[in-house]
């Protein structure tokens, strides 16, 4: 399921905590981006219409939670970028960011962790 750079800052909100009514969605993310509660409202039924998201009647609101798993969001995403700007190999992307130091030392050391435990068997 696509999901848009916009409607992925309404998601942020939903995975973050949920169920949310729509005028706590509106508080946790249209100040910080500018947007109006229409904006926010529009995102949301566009997420519906989706199926990213459920809605359910709670009185006169309704409460929305996610549907769709931040990490398979995480995963289709970074799966597609890969994909598309490396040709489905992490090592160039790694090398890209390496080359335009990118990388800083805590970021190195948890790659070699990684590839510890990849040469370990453990992943």
């Amino acid at each position: 399921m696509q999901v848009s750079e916009a409607e992925s800052v309404v998601m942020e909100a939903l995975w973050q905590r949920h169920p949310l009514s729509a005028d706590e969605v509106v508080a946790a993310v249209a100040a910080e981006r500018g947007w109006q509660e229409a904006t926010v409202k529009t995102l949301l039924n566009r997420l519906l219409k989706k199926g990213v998201i459920s809605a359910e009647r709670d009185g006169r609101r309704y409460l929305y939670s996610p549907v769709l798993r931040r990490e398979d969001w995480v995963l289709d995403e970074s799966s597609g970028l890969i994909e598309r700007l490396f040709q489905g190999r992490v090592a160039p992307l790694v090398a890209h960011f390496s080359q335009h130091r990118k990388l800083d030392e805590s970021d190195i050391a948890e790659l070699r962790r990684l590839l510890g435990e990849i040469d370990d068997g453990k992943r």
